[in-house]
């Protein structure tokens, strides 16, 4: 009888449990990491004529010990110098796994109870969708899900971007990522 160890079984050997730990996972029915957005999601203003509709997005395998969530969408592309913030949402519950299509409109209505949706660089809370210049090379959208040690954030809906981003990074467990794409033709 032959027996063939693979590397992985010989570590496990070697320890008396082996547990395999999920890692924390962000994913969307609407947008594919490293594909284009669709209209849908553009901007509607600044020159773009899209829906201005927020992906639905879901995750899973939050870090233990996660208190509640935030979500972040961000273009490290805009020609600005610092980027631009596309969304920032906290204070979601910890018993979250997702949010529905179209959860940014800028009153909420789809939001769970006591979130908070912040300014983005448009001046105003809600999902900013994309809109990145005519004819400029596709621009990254990050999305992200940030699990926070804390049940929530004591900040409100004027709160701008670099403040809300300090406080995720000094509450955060961990976070999860997807990147999607998005450019506009040049006029002709």
């Amino acid at each position: 009888m032959s027996l063939t160890l693979r590397p992985s079984s010989l570590l496990c050997a070697g320890l008396l449990s082996c547990s395999i730990a999920q890692a924390f996972e962000l994913s969307s029915p609407d947008i594919r990491d490293g594909q284009p957005l669709s209209k849908t999601q553009e901007f509607s203003g600044f020159g773009c004529s899209g829906d201005n509709r927020a992906p639905a997005l879901n995750w899973q395998d939050a870090p233990a010990g996660t208190q509640s969530f935030a979500i972040t969408v961000y273009d490290p592309d805009a020609p600005t110098g610092s980027g631009w913030w596309h969304w920032l949402v906290f204070n979601l519950p910890a018993s979250s796994t997702g949010l529905p299509s179209a959860a940014g409109q800028a009153q909420g209505p789809s939001l769970p109870a006591g979130s908070v949706q912040s300014v983005t660089d448009f001046g105003a809370p809600g999902f900013g969708g994309a809109c990145p210049p005519q004819g400029d090379q596709p621009h990254r959208y990050i999305f992200t899900v940030h699990a926070l040690k804390v049940p929530k954030l004591d900040l409100d809906a004027t709160a701008m971007p670099a403040l809300v981003g300090y406080m995720l990074n000094a509450n955060s467990l961990g976070k999860a990522s997807l990147t999607a794409t998005y450019a506009r033709p040049a006029d002709n």
